[in-house]
């Protein structure tokens, strides 16, 4: 599933939620991770770094997680990056919006490590059965 070498971005307008994930992320093995502040920064540094997961918020100032989302999936060489969706709240219109717009998965804030651990092993799992398909 995942692998210690994966490198994440993680994406929250808040730093102390980019610093939580980032905690739980090095709790379960991934060490190699960045942060953005919103969802303008986030697609600067994917498209000038190689990411294997995106963890983000959905709402940010400048852009939102959706729209940042709907940017990735228009972009050839970013569209089959995994994207982990984190909101405070699940609603079920975000969750439609943001599964047309091609999320891989959700969570709900707060979470623990092996709550993360298992939605990112599915994701990847599910991840690597659609390229492979």
């Amino acid at each position: 599933m995942l692998s210690d070498n994966m490198k994440f971005l993680v994406i929250d307008d808040f730093s102390n939620m980019r610093e939580y994930v980032k905690n739980l992320l090095k709790e379960i093995g991934c060490l190699n991770v960045d942060e953005a502040e919103d969802g303008l920064v986030a697609l600067q540094k994917l498209r000038t770094g190689k990411f294997d997961f995106v963890i983000s918020s959905w709402r940010m100032p400048s852009m939102d997680g959706l729209t940042m989302l709907q940017n990735i999936r228009a972009i050839a060489e970013l569209r089959n990056i995994p994207i982990l969706m984190v909101v405070a709240e699940i609603n079920k219109k975000h969750i439609v919006d943001a599964v047309q717009a091609g999320a891989n998965g959700f969570l709900a804030k707060p979470f623990t490590a092996p709550i993360l651990l298992e939605k990112l092993n599915l994701i990847a799992k599910n991840n690597k059965s659609s390229a492979s398909a």
